[in-house]
């Protein structure tokens, strides 16, 4: 071929890939143009939001609003030890000088969370605290404060105030460890008597693993007898299967709370057996927990096990009882390893729904079967604590995005012993 028809050739081919780049191109803007409303929608009500929550786990405000002057004057303060003279006389002029949108109870909730005293010591300081007039020229606004109330003199209490004067702060999301800033702004663990939040994270997790191995032990046989039916008759269990979803969560959860009083059915049924002499306590325990939450999170394990199933072709237990294995030992070595993809995606699914279960533990459980989310609705209904529920909140969801990098870990592992 002559070097005209090769640059021909050549240019012909760079043509050609331009147009099939074009193609490509307009094809994804159009495949972008159509996901577009649905990435709009989710960005606006689903991630917005949970990111303005979850803002609030580190966000400060209050004391720099409540306190602008004292936050400037701390600028230079270092602990231990008392903050100067134009400290004390910056906080008594904030205290005397509020913002007319502050609410001085807010600020001592606030600072009473981190350090029990404060909510008594400001609402104390804030009501009596004296005119500039009244103390003087060459007056003490520290012997002033102190004689107001003695903690002034406490240099723990300037300690906290230090620490809480940022616009942002690690308070919130160290409490959700059982974790504070102590007096010289290192991290610390809290004391015994106050560590409540890694107990109830241990007991949640406790829960929800329960909760998914019973799930894999009761869904894997019925996934197993509605694949091997016929159709139609699969198709009828598949509905009671599906009843669950059609149930209100809190109907669900009264009616075994009815179910497993003690003149309820089932004590009712079993002394009739004379398989028990008095009732059994069913509810308002971890029993009651497990049976509500397994009964609602069941389906959740069938279903991905069914369609994992589907796909497996029946050939394969038939030729592996043709070459001699037997029923167990087919099913072990054949079937079995097969499953593991579903099982593992129901099992990971059941135990991220099972985290923030609140409703069905506060109603058939004790108050030592309460998971996490109940302190968070705690905090965020009772004590108004937004910062503390948006810190708990941040637990439980990097603990599921935990969860989810460590199975696509172990699955991309798996793919990769396979494929070797």
């Amino acid at each position: 071929m002559s070097a005209a028809g090769a640059n021909a050739a050549g240019t012909t081919a760079a043509l050609i890939r331009g147009q099939i780049r074009r193609i490509e191109r307009r094809q994804m803007l159009r495949d972008l143009m159509l996901i577009l409303p649905l990435l709009a929608f989710l960005l606006v009500v689903f991630a917005a939001p949970i990111a303005g929550f979850m803002w609030r786990a580190v966000e400060n405000d209050i004391v720099p609003h409540h306190l602008p002057r004292t936050v400037v004057a701390l600028a230079g303060y270092t602990p231990p030890g008392l903050p100067p003279e134009e400290v004390y006389a910056a906080l008594a002029e904030d205290l005397r000088n509020l913002p007319p949108d502050a609410n001085i109870a807010v600020l001592a909730r606030h600072l009473n969370a981190t350090r029990e005293g404060f909510r008594s010591l400001l609402m104390k300081t804030g009501n009596k605290v004296p005119p500039e007039s009244e103390v003087g020229p060459e007056g003490s606004w520290r012997e002033t404060l102190t004689k107001l109330d003695k903690k002034w003199g406490d240099e723990a209490y300037w300690a906290t105030l230090k620490n809480e004067s940022g616009r942002l702060t690690p308070s919130y999301l160290l409490a959700a460890v059982d974790l504070r800033l102590d007096d010289t702004g290192a991290v610390a663990r809290v004391a015994p008597d106050r560590r409540l939040y890694l107990s109830l994270l241990f007991r949640t997790f406790e829960i929800s693993l329960q909760v998914a191995l019973f799930c894999a032990l009761l869904g894997y046989p019925v996934a197993f007898v509605l694949n091997a039916l016929p159709a139609r008759r699969a198709n009828m269990l598949m509905i009671c299967v599906m009843l669950p979803f059609w149930t209100s969560l809190l109907v669900r959860t009264t009616a075994w709370i009815i179910l497993l009083q003690g003149n309820g059915p089932v004590n009712f049924t079993l002394e009739w057996l004379r398989l028990i002499d008095e009732p059994l306590q069913l509810i308002f325990n971890r029993f009651g927990v497990l049976v509500a939450m397994v009964h609602v999170l069941l389906p959740y394990m069938i279903l991905p096990l069914y369609a994992v199933m589907k796909g497996i072709p029946p050939s394969h237990f038939r030729a592996a009882q043709s070459l001699g294995a037997t029923n167990r030992i087919a099913f072990l070595k054949v079937y079995l390893p097969q499953t593991l993809p579903g099982l593992a995606a129901g099992i990971l699914l059941v135990f991220i729904m099972a985290l923030g279960y609140y409703i069905t533990p506060a109603l058939v459980g004790g108050p030592s079967d309460q998971m996490l989310s109940s302190m968070l609705v705690f905090h965020m209904n009772e004590s108004v604590n937004w910062g503390m529920a948006a810190a708990l909140g941040a637990l439980l969801l990097g603990a599921t995005i935990l969860l989810f990098l460590v199975f696509g870990r172990i699955a991309a592992a798996r793919n990769l012993l396979r494929a070797g």
